[in-house]
């Protein structure tokens, strides 16, 4: 075979898997079984390109399609590989931490991670299969993604310049001078609040998981009403938030990487 021949082939492959990647990240918000047509619409593909995608990741476990309705949902394989990832990075042991923060709180507690231009909930209330809201929540909306961004590497930080910054309400922040203007804030004070920027009535304070060199490589937020979250009880919740941030810490980043105490 010739370099001309492989590298012909190269391209080709590694856009078969992008598209198939790409199909897996449709179903990323919790939503409904997915037609063909909903990941040709969503992927910008054909619908029989992908119907194929979808019928070889049906064939190798990645996908299962409803018998009746011939629709599209996640399969054993991404069950299996998620939980593989889930004990891995250890996110176990955080579930009970976060739940006696929830019920200390009366609140919902959850821990999340930055993934691109995401943050992404890996452990707490949120992940529940009847959730409406998708595991991945907008970083410059919300404390958790504030948090991660806030205490980022350069690198992760410099994703500021790629996010759509939408208002979801009147109070988000739209402009990206103001973001970091906001993050710095965030920085000065040690935690960040949510007051309504992504949806009306609730508030949410979130406080980040540190290591050795001081970037966020998770974010613990405590979500509820305004009318609980109020400024007069801001630093009981705080308190509360930030033992729980303090016990992941040692739960779930090996001694080298956390932060030394005197």
């Amino acid at each position: 075979m010739t370099d001309h021949a492989t590298a012909e082939r190269g391209p080709a492959g590694a856009q078969a898997v992008r598209r198939a990647l790409g199909l897996l990240s449709a179903f990323h918000d919790n939503g409904p079984e997915l037609s063909a047509s909903d990941l040709a619409r969503r992927l910008n593909l054909t619908v029989p390109t992908a119907h194929r995608l979808a019928r070889t990741l049906v064939a190798t476990g990645f996908l299962e399609q409803n018998e009746r309705t011939l629709r599209y949902r996640l399969g054993p394989a991404v069950v299996e590989l998620g939980q593989l990832s889930f004990h891995q990075r250890g996110l176990h042991l955080a579930q009970p931490e976060l739940r006696q923060l929830a019920d200390r709180t009366s609140s919902t507690a959850d821990l999340a991670i930055l993934a691109g231009t995401h943050a992404v909930i890996v452990a707490g209330g949120s992940v529940h299969p009847r959730g409406d809201l998708g595991l991945r929540r907008p970083l410059h909306s919300t404390a958790l993604g504030k948090v991660l961004l806030a205490w980022a590497t350069p690198a992760e930080a410099a994703v500021i310049d790629e996010l759509d910054l939408a208002a979801f309400t009147e109070h988000t922040i739209t402009d990206a001078d103001a973001l970091r203007a906001a993050l710095a804030d965030i920085r000065e004070n040690g935690y960040a609040l949510n007051n309504g920027e992504s949806m009306q009535g609730v508030r949410t304070l979130a406080v980040p998981v540190l290591d050795a060199e001081g970037h966020a490589r998770f974010a613990v937020a405590t979500r509820t009403s305004t009318a609980a979250l109020t400024d007069e009880r801001l630093e009981w919740f705080l308190g509360h938030a930030r033992a729980c941030a303090a016990a992941l810490q040692i739960l779930l980043l090996p001694p080298s990487q956390r932060p030394q105490h005197p």
